[in-house]
């Protein structure tokens, strides 16, 4: 059964009721999440049982999963998640422009019309709005600046990038311990999820939810669902680039020095390096800001403030990994990037 994305509560007893009453289990498609903040306490924390516990991806897939997050920690005792989101369908979904000539614009553009309601897309708009997804080198420099070095083993969850080796090559240069599913697993582990995505993307997601600091490149719905967990389970850094504010940085990243980049980057990254108290109760979207189920400061935590902080950072992750290596103060969150989710339109793509 098919949601309508503006379906309200009285919306949800009068057409979806019914149908779960009479087949006692529906199947809703193209389900987002549509109450995400519009519920009471106790239901957002009966979603939480439901989303943190009871859901659970199949044996096989969790297996594997944690195989591959064993293989990273023997390669590496921390490491780092990205989630590149750079495939052909969501920069032909976002109509941004990379500098790939009449190709890209004939390769892109074909993609682009399988969505029929989609506006004319202005690239260099879209660009300094933040609603451009960065490219791999972008993120590559993004985390350097953050004070990453190149010796931290990165996790790659991507389907195919968009214009292969040549478009890895810088985010490589920049980390040369690179990996991904395809490279850590042997091919008869990963042959029986090759024809599926949504359960490549599952095996990305269990080992992203398992690294040190996960660093998302969209808005899209992996992203907040992954950020969310997250937080829930203990407290894991999640780092969003502040894309609207990075444009101008990456543009005039020839006129000035390292320094000053790494610094201006720093600057504007602050509110988007995924801080505890980042984001003010009651703010952004349910599944990436659960704050409904975690647990308020006692009486005790609130006289004294640094017990809050100790539970919060119990994971013990070292900083030169799961903490950027400079002082990030906690701000309001500021406007970033609106990237929408789901381009392929099919309900089944979760990357």
């Amino acid at each position: 059964m098919r949601i309508p994305r503006k379906c309200t509560p009285q919306c949800y007893l009068k057409r979806v009721l019914p149908a779960l009453l009479k087949k006692h289990a529906l199947r809703l498609t193209k389900y987002d999440y549509r109450l995400s903040n519009k519920l009471d306490t106790d239901l957002q924390k009966l979603r939480c049982r439901v989303n943190y516990h009871a859901l659970r991806f199949t044996d096989p897939i969790q297996e594997l999963g944690k195989r591959l997050i064993q293989r990273m920690r023997e390669k590496s005792r921390y490491f780092i998640a990205l989630h590149l989101r750079f495939e052909s369908d969501m920069l032909a979904f976002s109509g941004c422009y990379y500098g790939g000539g009449e190709k890209e614009r004939r390769d892109l553009g074909a993609i682009r019309k399988r969505w029929k309601t989609l506006h004319t897309s202005n690239p260099e708009k879209g660009r300094r709005q933040g609603r451009c997804p960065l490219t791999p080198e972008e993120v590559g420099l993004l985390l350097r600046a953050l004070g990453y070095g190149s010796d931290v083993h990165i996790y790659a969850a991507s389907g195919e990038i968009y214009g292969g080796e040549e478009t890895l090559a810088p985010l490589k240069a920049l980390f040369p311990n690179y990996h991904t599913k395809e490279s850590l697993s042997r091919k008869d582990e990963l042959t029986p999820f090759l024809a599926h995505s949504s359960r490549m993307a599952a095996i990305d997601f269990i080992v992203c939810d398992g690294s040190d600091a996960f660093v998302t490149n969209n808005n899209g719905n992996m992203a907040k669902i992954l950020a969310g967990r997250r937080r829930y389970f203990g407290h894991r850094r999640t780092i969003r680039p502040n894309a609207k504010q990075l444009y101008h940085l990456f543009t005039n990243r020839g006129n000035m020095s390292w320094d000053k980049f790494s610094s201006q980057v720093r600057k504007v990254q602050k509110g988007f390096i995924g801080d505890p108290m980042e984001v003010k109760p009651g703010r952004g979207e349910f599944h990436a800001y659960p704050a409904a189920c975690i647990c308020e400061k006692t009486d005790e935590n609130k006289s004294n403030p640094g017990s809050n902080q100790e539970i919060v950072n119990r994971t013990g992750i070292r900083k030169a990994i799961g903490e950027p290596a400079y002082p990030v103060y906690t701000d309001e969150e500021a406007d970033g990037s609106d990237t929408e989710d789901d381009p392929t339109g099919t309900g089944e793509e979760v990357r």
